[in-house]
């Protein structure tokens, strides 16, 4: 099996990455970190329009491209890199992905076209506020049946959760975890957004009051599309992880060979050297854990749960440690609240323990292989 990229994908990564570099510099991010909103409009309308970014993995018979997800992975990567200020994640690959493995048609045919086209803001409300990402987590309760359902209750962490148009949640039914979709602007619904440590993607609490629901998929047996899509979602984010890893591991060597103390570079010092060299293997090994991900969540093989979990716990930490040693190498500016660095630390720092932490993942990984 030949893991390298093709020519056609590294020529997307070549034009996401200078579409990035255009419309998400770190002035761009600090200003959308400021909003309620959280993103650039006129952004996210070009990066659908020109690019078809947003519906670039989703099935071409609802309005996508019909790429694979390995194509996915290298957009969040080079996102990562560039710490992308938009809906994407949660829309793309939490939201489309959940509704693409629904097995409902009707569901599928009535909202991905949206998403792909940029119009509709999507998210998956999972967690609750006991902050658990396994099915014992889910309490919020769902009454009714045929079209007519309610739900009540409160969830937490919903990223993007406070402007999402379409609300995908999670909540339990006499048969069991079941899967809603809900309008953002429904009856009973109160969002409110969070205060995070990582202001570059905003999470919201949403709480149900009897609010209407569409049952997606068959009623008990959500848990089974969930649990895919958050390995799905993990091997997501760990591709973003690596952008974010190399960029830090970029700063880091550019900063040691510039800065000058005691008469010479301090990238000619054995620490700093020490330092990078470190860096630079976590990272490479991360990239690994991660592109092997994306392969697996291309073929939806059989080693995807085991690999999602492996590359979440790896490059969640590989990505922290990366971002800790970027800031002690560029030491007290590394600590300033002008130098990007703490943009890309607090991001590790938050998508470490999003889907759950590494802790968690090693022991799902262990019960998944069977130890």
């Amino acid at each position: 099996m030949n893991f390298a990229f093709t020519e056609d994908q590294e020529e997307l990564r070549k034009t996401v990455r200078s579409f990035l570099d255009a419309k998400s510099p770190e002035t761009a991010v600090r200003e959308q970190m400021d909003t309620d909103q959280g993103y650039d409009v006129a952004v996210w309308k070009q990066a659908a329009e020109q690019l078809g970014l947003q519906g670039l993995h989703i099935p071409e018979e609802y309005g996508g491209s019909g790429y694979t997800y390995v194509e996915l992975g290298i957009v969040l990567e080079e996102m990562g890199r560039s710490l992308l200020c938009a809906p994407f994640f949660s829309s793309v690959v939490l939201a489309a992905n959940t509704l693409i493995h629904s097995g409902d048609e009707a569901a599928k045919q009535a909202y991905l076209p949206g998403i792909a086209s940029g119009e509709t803001i999507a998210t998956l409300a999972i967690t609750e506020p006991s902050g658990k990402w396994d099915e014992s987590g889910i309490t919020v309760a769902a009454t009714g049946s045929g079209t007519d359902w309610k739900i009540n209750g409160t969830k937490s962490f919903v990223i993007d959760g406070h402007i999402a148009s379409l609300i995908l949640v999670a909540a339990k039914t006499d048969k069991g975890t079941t899967l809603f979709a809900v309008d953002g602007d429904a009856a009973g619904i109160t969002r409110t957004q969070l205060s995070t440590m990582d202001q570059t993607r905003k999470q919201a609490k949403i709480e149900f009051a009897d609010t209407p629901a569409t049952l997606i998929g068959t009623e008990g047996e959500g848990w089974t599309v969930l649990s895919r899509v958050l390995d799905l979602a993990a091997i997501g984010l760990a591709a973003e992880q690596v952008g974010g890893a190399q960029k830090v591991l970029d700063m880091a060597v550019e900063y040691a060979k510039v800065r000058v103390q005691f008469g010479r570079p301090i990238g000619s010092f054995q620490a700093i050297k020490h330092k990078c060299a470190d860096m630079l293997l976590e990272v490479e090994s991360a990239k690994s854990a991660a592109y092997y991900g994306m392969w697996c969540a291309a073929e939806l093989n059989d080693e995807l749960p085991s690999v999602a979990s492996l590359a979440k716990a790896y490059v969640s930490e590989a990505y922290f440690h990366a971002t800790a040693e970027n800031i002690q190498i560029h030491g007290g500016i590394g600590f300033t609240w002008e130098h990007p660095a703490h943009l890309y630390f607090k991001r590790a720092k938050s998508s470490e323990l999003l889907f759950g932490d590494p802790t968690y993942h090693r022991e799902l990984l262990a019960q998944r292989i069977g130890i």
